[in-house]
């Protein structure tokens, strides 16, 4: 089976803030601060809706056999449209089981307005069974079925109240949990031009959820001890060779710390 574990970082889509709200005539930073005030003032709090979030990095962790991967799609120079026509190209070359920390409430959804505002195709993502049978009971779109699984969504139970932060849940289980900056902190890093420090913080959040998936996987029996013990090993040793990227040596030399 192949198994693709993905999370996105995004930023305030300030262009489609300007057009909406009539804010041409600020910057950057203004018209991120203005989309914050206004959406205080509308809900309380200045977590923007999907379709103002706009993605700057998209990373994956691929599992398949003996192999093992963790990266970024395309470049820190890669626009926002190519990042999502990588990923949908992948599960139409692919079809992988997708694993996800919140992917259902944010991540899925956020690629579906900007799919839509780029004009990219991603068909197998999109089959309910008109086209493919074996999707008709098993696709990516309905929350119960088995192509994408959101870790935090089924662990609450489907409940929102007992949905949980991937840190706290992999600090618990013994990963590192976040490292490096925090989803807060990304406009920030953003606006200074630190793409490569978000795409590295990125590829550490697909870690940490790859690590609770193991857990998952070994709970409800799909997986034995001794397999665990091995694809956590194979990670350990894949990031063992990425001498050249050191926030994966950060995170390995974090995880073979904890007790």
């Amino acid at each position: 089976m192949t198994v693709l574990v993905f999370d996105i970082e995004t930023v305030p889509d300030v262009e489609t803030g300007r057009r909406l709200y009539d804010l041409n005539d600020l910057s950057d930073a203004d018209t991120a601060s203005a989309l914050f005030a206004l959406r205080r003032a509308k809900v309380g709090h200045d977590f923007l809706p999907h379709y103002l979030q706009k993605i700057v990095a998209i990373s994956l962790v691929l599992s398949q056999g003996t192999q093992f991967k963790v990266w970024s799609l395309g470049t820190e120079q890669s626009d926002e449209a190519e990042l999502i026509q990588r990923f949908f190209a992948g599960l139409d070359k692919h079809t992988p089981t997708l694993v996800s920390w919140n992917g259902s409430g944010f991540d899925l959804p956020v690629m579906h307005y900007r799919a839509l505002l780029h004009k990219i195709p991603a068909p197998t993502y999109w089959e309910s069974g008109e086209n493919l049978q074996n999707f008709r009971f098993n696709n990516y779109l309905n929350r119960f079925h088995n192509r994408h699984l959101d870790l935090m969504d089924v662990l609450a139970g489907y409940q929102n109240k007992a949905f949980a932060p991937l840190d706290d849940i992999a600090s618990m289980l013994g990963f590192p949990g976040k490292m490096g900056m925090s989803g807060a902190k990304v406009w920030d890093e953003y606006q200074a031009g630190n793409i490569n420090g978000i795409r590295n913080y990125c590829e550490t959040d697909v870690l940490n959820t790859y690590g609770v998936y193991l857990r998952f996987e070994l709970m409800r029996g799909v997986i034995n001890t001794e397999e665990y013990e091995q694809l956590v090993a194979q990670m350990r040793n894949a990031l063992n060779a990425e001498i050249n990227k050191p926030h994966l040596i950060e995170f390995l030399n974090a995880f073979d710390s904890r007790p």
